[in-house]
């Protein structure tokens, strides 16, 4: 897993969905309801834990998207800190709006995790699951950008998946060969070639200083030289059969 939708816009989405859910929940299970809480205090505990349900997911949201342009990836680890990090923050806020003096529990902080939170936990968590699923299907076909971030914060080449020709080693930096129209230009990011080949799997080994985009191949030259757009690329005999089997 290694596409995440960072649109705040769509994230948002979920955040309004998931709390009209627990308005909905909340309101028809009302799970520490003792007889004496009126309608009109369960519109308004209901209406609390939605809002703070669609603001807690609105912070996830802005965090997870600045991960995923600093990382410029995202992971199983990843979703799962975030899904944690989800409830347990919603497990904090609406203890506290349950303390507060509107409503004035009478649950302690264990008491109210496991006589709501957790239920709500358990129910919640699949949903969330299967809309952030959903929401990475929305991402557009033509996002194709790439984002290359090398050691100091300047190092960013933004560029699309398909302009990028090939990487080589230079020394403590990495120069990004990449079209630009009709114009070959390069880039250089101090980084190393295991990183960018890590952040860019789409990217082949030919040599022990060369990563190539496959799709800029064009030809052989010879057993040692390939063509690519615009360049010519030293092939070693370690990686010769690899590039053969393409």
């Amino acid at each position: 897993m290694k596409r995440l939708n960072p649109s705040i816009k769509h994230h948002l989405l979920i955040g309004i969905l998931l709390g009209i859910w627990l308005f909905i929940f909340a309101f028809l299970i009302r799970p520490f309801d003792d007889g004496t809480i009126s309608l009109k205090v369960w519109v308004l505990i209901s209406t609390g834990f939605s809002l703070i349900a669609f603001l807690c997911y609105g912070v996830l949201a802005v965090i997870q998207k600045r991960i995923y342009y600093k990382r410029s990836e995202w992971n199983v680890g990843f979703e799962i800190m975030s899904l944690i990090f989800f409830q347990l923050f919603y497990a904090i806020s609406t203890y506290g709006f349950y303390k507060s003096p509107v409503l004035d529990g009478g649950y302690d902080f264990l008491e109210f995790v496991s006589t709501i939170t957790l239920k709500l936990a358990l129910i919640s968590t699949p949903i969330l699951v299967l809309a952030r699923m959903y929401v990475v299907t929305l991402i557009p076909a033509r996002d194709d950008r790439i984002i290359i971030r090398g050691e100091n914060k300047l190092d960013i080449l933004n560029i699309k998946k398909s302009d990028l020709i090939c990487v080589s080693n230079a020394q403590n930096y990495v120069e990004i060969f990449f079209i630009d129209g009709n114009d070959l230009k390069t880039k250089l990011i101090r980084s190393t070639l295991k990183k960018i080949q890590s952040d860019c799997d789409f990217l082949i080994q030919v040599h022990r200083s060369h990563l190539i985009n496959p799709s800029h191949f064009k030809a052989w030259k010879n057993q040692d030289t390939i063509f690519l757009t615009q360049l010519e690329i030293p092939v070693s005999k370690n990686y010769r059969e690899r590039l053969l089997s393409l």
